[in-house]
């Protein structure tokens, strides 16, 4: 073959070989395909690049990257406010992670609404020795009509703390109804003691309140259709009688509490500075630093109120899959390999994070509060989400301002009320 001849067909099989190359890429379900080596590389977006859940995570990609030598995991990280601003730029370009972070409630609603995330159903049908070990009650945090969009990693809920050596000393008891809570505090007082110590910079910390309050003042069935998209009115009394409630409380909380911050509050807590905070039961983990015997209480029933007054609040936090992703069946995968029995151990006992595999939080990977705390979680079956998640945030903003506003002395629970309802309206239109 002649050296001219032989050029042309090399340029016609490279043309060819190009052109398949083009179908090829113009096949795959997202333009994030990434091969290296023959490896599948899948981008893994989330919001944890601080210690101890930097290395946790990483220790984990590095396992399961030795168990499947064809996957690559590429981390991309951002803390908190950031990840939502660095969500918002990277779930929306033509090259998207294939797995990313999602908090329950409104925030990854609205990712299965606009059809971000992609749907997970046949993989937690297909793989019941999987799918079967996480706790259901999680798992339904990440559905809409039937369908499952997400996978929890962790779950969370939300207690009173309180120091046993204080309460022993004025020989009280952690309160079971509010009657008797506002007694209890009442003695505190009088003892020269701060009752209960609130750090609400940040308008979420007091919202955690509402939200608890709300489950005990308001029928679920309301709830349930105020806090659906698009279905919010928020005109049932029991939200006025719940801000009224928090308003009783005021007395006993530390002077000016949306002068510091959630930490702030916590570490004076630990401190002994106060007798009772409002603590995530993920927090149980700073609770070593604490000088004194220390156990937890639920939020009191309110005698007479038409809500829930046995339930928990509190949410899982999980990933979802990209829609747009080239490699789904990898990326769920890693999912898996994440939400194993043994990562969920590894989870709670190098983090603090209390994984949603059944029994991981045992007594073998977590103290006795920790384990109690997921016991408490389980029996509970749904919990109500903190409205700071839960709602849209052109709702909730006025609803945590005017929270602030209220225990800075400027509005009051109607006014509080009225403009979350016209909020309501606004987003309904």
């Amino acid at each position: 073959m002649g050296g001219m001849c032989m050029k042309r067909w090399i340029s016609v099989v490279v043309g060819i070989f190009l052109t398949m190359s083009l179908l090829a890429g113009c096949s795959s379900k997202g333009t994030n395909s990434k091969s290296e080596n023959g490896k599948t590389t899948i981008t893994f977006f989330y919001r944890w690049p601080n210690e101890p859940y930097k290395s946790y995570f990483k220790s984990v990609i590095a396992e399961f990257e030795k168990q499947h030598p064809n996957i690559k995991v590429e981390e991309i990280t951002a803390l908190n406010d950031d990840y939502k601003q660095k969500a918002n730029v990277l779930l929306g370009s033509k090259n998207p992670p294939d797995i990313f972070f999602t908090w329950a409630g409104e925030y990854g609603q609205k990712f299965i609404r606009d059809g971000v995330a992609l749907d997970l159903t046949q993989y937690y049908e297909e793989d019941k020795d999987w799918s079967s070990k996480l706790i259901k009650s999680q798992v339904k945090f990440f559905e809409k009509d039937g369908k499952v969009y997400g996978v929890p990693l962790f779950t969370d809920s939300k207690l009173f703390f309180y120091n046993k050596d204080i309460f022993e000393k004025l020989n009280l008891k952690a309160p079971t109804t509010w009657n008797e809570f506002m007694k209890v505090l009442d003695a505190i007082k009088k003892s020269g003691t701060t009752p209960i110590i609130l750090g609400n910079k940040s308008p979420w910390a007091a919202a955690h309140y509402v939200t608890a309050l709300n489950q005990r003042m308001v029928p679920k069935e309301v709830l349930d259709k105020d806090f659906s998209y698009q279905g919010a009115e928020f005109t049932d009394p029991g939200y006025v009688e719940a801000l009224k409630k928090l308003n009783e409380l005021k007395p006993y909380l530390n002077d000016n509490p949306n002068a510091i911050a959630h930490d702030e509050a916590r570490n004076l807590f630990l401190g002994g500075k106060a007798a009772i905070t409002f603590l995530e039961t993920l927090e149980i983990t700073y609770m070593k630093d604490a000088t004194f015997k220390w156990d937890t209480f639920k939020v009191p029933a309110i005698e007479g109120a038409r809500g829930d007054q046995e339930g928990l609040i509190g949410a899982p936090e999980g990933f979802m899959i990209h829609k747009k992703s080239a490699h789904p069946k990898e990326a769920m995968e890693f999912l898996k390999f994440m939400t194993s029995k043994a990562n969920g151990e590894k989870l709670i006992k190098d983090t603090g994070l209390a994984s949603t595999v059944d029994g991981a939080v045992n007594e073998n990977t977590a103290s006795e509060h920790e384990v109690k705390a997921m016991q408490l979680i389980k029996e509970s079956g749904d919990m109500f989400i903190w409205i700071d998640s839960a709602l849209d945030s052109r709702i909730f903003k006025p609803y945590g301002d005017g929270v602030q506003a209220m225990l800075g002395g400027s509005m009051n629970p109607e006014e509080v009320m009225k403009s979350v309802q016209e909020a309501a309206k606004q987003v309904k239109k």
